[in-house]
């Protein structure tokens, strides 16, 4: 008797965890979400992938699923936007330097542990349409993966050639296989291939993940895409968090290397590389158990446009298991949007640069209802 009462408590807690969830969620306007897989692209403008006859298959996605038109990333470089997808602000950086692990290496132009309060740096970059730089700001030095396991819930970071051990501790790049804390990587021929970078990682660089004092906030919700633990296995068990963002290494995300041979430095052959990526991701989550179950979203992103030129456009795609598809919105959007919209969707409350006025949710692109309109 006491069992079943049990399990009819815990099954009341979790309907109030979720009706809670619904709630939150409506009244930003943004429907509750079970799952978002957020996929990170690098370095490419808005009108470097529309239209592009090497990406075939990311505009056939585009026109199905739901194109923002109008979506914008908020400075240069890399790092500066994964941080502020993550934690709507750049934390004082405007680098793509490594994270100091644990503050033991100050002053070696290394980022020093993100966490308290402290001041952004000023947005360099014009964030077009909306006018004006963005001031300095006070921060929060928080991100979302901190929200959602506050609040039960789980993140992963899925990063392709991370080694499939998983993130290691003082891991600052990778070719899948070897480090940068291995000693044999010093004697491969023209040096070792940094595919995977910790500057496309932006948890890593938060002191709450790299403290590890919370297992479901830590290292640990680092994974690659291969191996018992990594994206494919988790997507054909259905076994997969709430936020999983899912960043393909340098030669799959369109960024390119100088020392991976001819397809990881050509153009055409990044984007045709970037493109099939792409294709295998969104076809592997669609065939996932987990999408057949509850309300999910797929997010495509770029970080930043290929120039460094304003205004720095990008594509921004999503795609959900339950709504309206075939949508094109021009309402202007930026990663703040992204950031407020998948906290809004979890029930959390927004972050630093996403509770600006004049960030906007993007409830048209995840909207229950309407196809094949402009909006």
């Amino acid at each position: 008797m006491r069992h079943a009462m049990r399990r009819l408590l815990a099954a009341a807690g979790l309907a109030f965890v979720a009706a809670a969830r619904t709630q939150a969620a409506l009244a930003g306007g943004m429907p509750a979400l079970d799952h978002v897989f957020l996929i990170v692209m690098e370095n490419r403008s808005y009108d470097d992938i529309i239209g592009n006859r090497n990406a075939p298959y990311i505009n056939q996605f585009a026109r199905t699923a739901n194109l923002a038109t109008n979506y914008f990333a908020v400075g240069h470089p890399s790092l500066t936007n994964y941080l502020e997808i993550v934690g709507g602000s750049n934390f004082g950086i405007h680098n793509d330097n490594y994270p100091d692990w644990h503050g033991a290496m100050p002053g070696k132009d290394r980022n020093e542990p993100i966490a308290g309060e402290g001041t952004d740096l000023p947005t360099i970059a014009v964030m077009a349409p909306f006018g004006v730089a963005l001031p300095a700001a006070r921060y929060r030095g928080t991100q979302i993966g901190d929200q959602l396991v506050a609040h039960g819930q789980r993140w992963k970071t899925y990063q392709q050639s991370v080694p499939e051990s998983g993130a290691v501790d003082g891991v600052d790049y990778s070719d899948g296989v070897f480090t940068n804390k291995d000693a044999e990587a010093l004697a491969i021929p023209g040096g070792l291939r940094r595919l995977y970078a910790a500057k496309h990682d932006p948890f890593i660089y938060f002191a709450s993940v790299q403290g590890g004092h919370v297992a479901a906030d830590s290292l640990a919700s680092v994974s690659g895409f291969g191996g018992m633990n990594g994206l494919y296995a988790d997507l054909a068990d259905g076994q997969v968090p709430a936020l999983s963002f899912i960043v393909p290494d340098q030669c799959h995300d369109m960024h390119g290397m100088d020392n991976a041979g001819r397809q990881c430095e050509d153009n055409a052959d990044l984007v045709r590389a970037g493109d099939a990526t792409v294709r295998r991701l969104v076809e592997s989550i669609h065939a996932s158990p987990v999408w057949k179950r509850g309300r999910n979203a797929i997010v495509l992103v770029w970080d930043e446009n290929s120039s460094g030129v304003e205004p720095n456009r990008v594509v921004m795609v999503v795609d959900t298991s339950y709504g309206a598809h075939g949508l094109r919105s021009h309402r202007p959007y930026s990663h703040f949007s992204l950031l407020k919209s998948m906290e809004q969707a979890f029930g959390l409350q927004c972050l630093n640069h996403a509770c600006d006025a004049g960030v906007n949710s993007m409830t048209d692109l995840f909207a229950e209802t309407g196809n094949q309109h402009d909006h």
